[in-house]
């Protein structure tokens, strides 16, 4: 299992994937804003999704887990 954490506080704006989808390392999984800009937030490996912690809306703080993968 790997995690992918926040390295921002802000807001969930969008959450580009599903529980079960293969993603690839560097494929944009989610975006953050803060201070009014869209951050896109890249998967650091290939694999899987496990669970996804952050909603749509949710704020996060650095370090929080967003997703993890298989």
């Amino acid at each position: 299992m790997k995690n992918l954490e926040s390295t921002m506080a802000g807001t969930v704006f969008t959450v580009n994937v599903e529980v079960g989808e293969e993603v690839s390392s560097g494929q944009v999984v989610l975006v953050l804003e803060s201070m009014k800009m869209e951050i896109p937030v890249e998967a650091e490996v290939a694999g899987k999704v496990a669970t996804i912690n952050a909603q749509v809306g949710d704020f996060v703080n650095e370090g929080d887990v967003l997703i993890t993968f298989e």
